[in-house]
């Protein structure tokens, strides 16, 4: 399947709005569910304390939110990237 005009000009639209997405936003807390899969993935140790507490108490134990800060760039990096691809696919023929 080839990509067409239309596909790169919604890629290039969602990365812009994405960008200005990250541009808006200081910080991302995520909820008890993400934090809890994240704290999983990179073995960190408050994971064990939780598992043992819930193992002794029996009710599940709550990790504290984890707060993400994105770097500046990022934004910035997306904005630019979609502006290229909107400006590539003016330039790609109409699709057939």
């Amino acid at each position: 399947m080839d990509i067409n005009r239309n596909q790169v000009f919604l890629a290039g639209l969602v990365l812009i709005l994405l960008g200005t997405q990250f541009r808006a936003v200081d910080s991302l807390v995520l909820t008890p569910r993400a934090t809890k899969f994240l704290a999983e993935q990179t073995d960190q140790p408050g994971v064990a304390a939780a598992k043992a507490m819930e193992s002794i108490t029996g009710k599940e134990a709550t990790l504290p939110r984890k707060t993400m800060r994105p770097p500046d760039w990022i934004g910035y990096f997306l904005l630019s990237v979609g502006a290229v691809l909107i400006l590539h696919s003016w330039t790609m023929p109409k699709p057939a």
